[in-house]
């Protein structure tokens, strides 16, 4: 089964780290995605540009508007994503809890719909 670990965190925290922080936290993704990939279970992810960077999109009278930044204020926000495959919720679980920052925010497990 296929789930997307979405990770959630304060972005502003980033920049409160000293070099040292940044580079054992880059580090610590770095050796979770060598993990993932012994387990087998590794199929994507990516690190998300900040929400400053973001364009939101909705209809509004069947035409589309665009807004700056993200749909909705949040005190986390989205800043990357992992695509698993494991056998099951329980693995998905234990692959989320090693992410790196998960004790500075939260990971959502959320299963992949496939047709």
């Amino acid at each position: 089964m296929k789930y997307a670990l979405l990770i959630y965190g304060q972005e502003g925290a980033w920049q409160t780290m000293t070099e040292e922080e940044q580079r054992a936290a880059y580090q610590g993704y770095e050796d979770f995605g060598k993990w993932l990939a012994e387990k087998g279970w590794g199929r994507g992810g990516e690190e998300l540009a900040s929400t400053s960077s973001a364009t939101s999109v909705r209809l509004e009278n069947g035409r589309p508007v665009t807004t700056d930044g993200p749909f909705a204020e949040t005190k986390e926000q989205l800043g990357g994503f992992y695509l698993i495959e494991c056998n099951n919720l329980d693995q998905a679980i234990d692959a989320a809890q090693r992410i790196p920052g998960v004790d500075r925010g939260t990971i959502e497990v959320r299963p992949i719909v496939e047709h």
